[in-house]
């Protein structure tokens, strides 16, 4: 019997379908548990993980924020007594975007001790929110096995960034002194593991 030949204007297109079916597949490989929830879309989110004990914790998006548009000012919301929304000439907000996942077979909390540090040193702490009055706050909480922070059908988890809501207060002079370091803290402000931020 003889093998049929494809003509040769059809050839190109066996191949270019062999190439799209080798490039799925692999894309479909490169699929890992800690990729299964859905990450932002966004040019400043590298969606680093880090192991910080029990709990593994990925940026969702870092980014300045600006208290006057509809979506951040949302975000400025559940602020302390005292503490205004409004900003010095030299000040402005920043906010970290975290997702976290108990990867253990036990119960495991998440921390919400954490520090922002630029290249001079000067290190900058999250303003405490009023959870009540910003529901996209992040806030400590224990998580079963294969638990997550934000859990599914939360306002956090259906918001734009799909992360918990850390809010800084920085100094302009961080756009002269990046990166940006975020360290996640533990007991006794011991350093569990650090994420470089996209400024």
């Amino acid at each position: 019997m003889t093998p049929v030949r494809l003509p040769a204007a059809l050839m190109p297109r066996r191949h270019l379908i062999a190439l799209c079916a080798l490039v799925l597949a692999l894309g479909l490989a490169a699929c890992g548990d800690k990729t299964a929830h859905p990450t932002v879309a966004n040019d400043n989110n590298d969606g680093d993980y880090i192991d910080a004990g029990p709990v593994t914790y990925q940026l969702q998006i870092s980014r300045e924020l600006n208290q006057y548009s509809t979506e951040d000012s949302q975000y400025v919301k559940g602020l302390p007594a005292g503490l205004s929304a409004s900003l010095g000439p030299t000040q402005e907000w920043f906010g970290v975007f975290l997702w976290a996942k108990n990867q253990t077979k036990g119960n495991a909390t998440t921390t919400d001790n954490f520090e922002v540090v630029d290249t001079e040193g000067n290190t900058y702490y999250p303003v405490k929110l009023d959870t009540a009055l910003n529901p996209f706050a992040w806030t400590s909480q224990t998580l079963a096995p294969n638990g997550t922070e934000p859990g599914p059908n939360t306002i956090q988890a259906a918001g734009p960034t799909q992360g918990g809501l850390l809010l800084f207060r920085v100094n302009d002079s961080v756009y002269s002194n990046r990166p940006l370091t975020l360290y996640v803290l533990g007991a006794n402000n011991k350093k569990l593991g650090s994420i470089s931020l996209n400024l």
